[in-house]
C-alpha cells in the first residue's frame, strides 16, 4: 500500500494557507502554476483559503480537487459579495462577507503564510495587509505581475531580515511552506 508522505499531518491541526491572485483571463502558464501550487497544499495535508472568484483562485481550488487528500472541505472561498452567486465551482466552503475589497484583510489573515501568483491591484492589497501583520508571504516570480515584480523585496522598513520569498518552482514552494510551518509550531 503506498502512502502519501504527507499522511502523518493529517494527525496534526491543517494549516492554512492564503493564495492571493489574478481574478480574470491569465496565461495557461499562470493557470497551471496555480492548480500545483492548490494540489500541493492538499498533498502537504493543508487547507487553502483564496478571494474565491475565478482566475488563479479557481485554478488554485481545482489544483486542491486533484489532490488525493482533499476531502471536501479544503478550500476556502472569502467572497467579497454578500452572496456566493460569483463564487467558482471549486470551493468548498464559500462565504460570503459583504465586504467587498475590504475582504481582501481576511484572506490575508487567515492564512498562517501567504503565497501570491501573477496579480493586479487586488493582489498586491493582499500581499500589503499580509506584510504589515508580519505574515511570512511567498511569491512566485516566474507568474508575472506583482508577484514577479516584489519577489526578494522588502515593503518596508518592517522585517528587514525577512523579505517577500522568491520562488520560481512548486519544489521550492514545498521547502518554503514546511519552513514556515515549522517554525511556526
Amino acid at each position: 500500500m503506498h502512502m502519501n508522505k504527507y499522511a502523518i499531518l493529517r494527525s496534526r491541526r491543517m494549516a492554512i494557507i492564503s493564495v492571493f491572485g489574478s481574478n480574470g483571463n491569465l496565461e495557461d502558464e499562470v493557470l497551471e502554476i496555480a492548480q500545483a501550487v492548490g494540489k500541493l497544499i492538499v498533498d502537504m495535508g493543508h487547507r487553502v483559503c483564496c478571494g474565491g472568484r475565478g482566475g488563479v483562485m479557481e485554478a488554485v481550488g481545482k489544483g486542491a480537487r486533484l489532490s488525493e487528500n482533499w476531502t471536501g472541505d479544503q478550500v476556502i472561498g472569502l467572497m467579497p459579495e454578500s452572496d456566493d452567486s460569483n463564487a467558482n465551482e471549486y470551493l468548498d466552503l464559500v462565504m460570503p462577507t459583504g465586504l467587498g475589497l475590504f475582504r481582501n484583510t481576511l484572506v490575508a489573515q487567515t492564512g498562517e503564510v501567504c503565497i501570491s501568483i501573477a496579480g493586479g491591484a487586488g493582489t498586491l492589497s493582499e500581499i500589503a495587509f499580509a506584510w504589515q501583520i508580519g505574515k511570512p508571504i511567498a511569491a512566485m516570480s516566474n507568474s508575472g505581475g506583482w508577484s514577479e515584480k516584489l519577489a526578494g523585496e522588502h515593503l518596508d522598513h518592517r522585517f528587514p531580515d525577512r523579505p517577500v520569498a522568491d520562488l520560481k518552482s512548486v519544489s521550492e514552494l514545498e521547502v518554503w511552506i514546511n519552513q514556515q510551518i515549522d517554525n511556526k509550531r
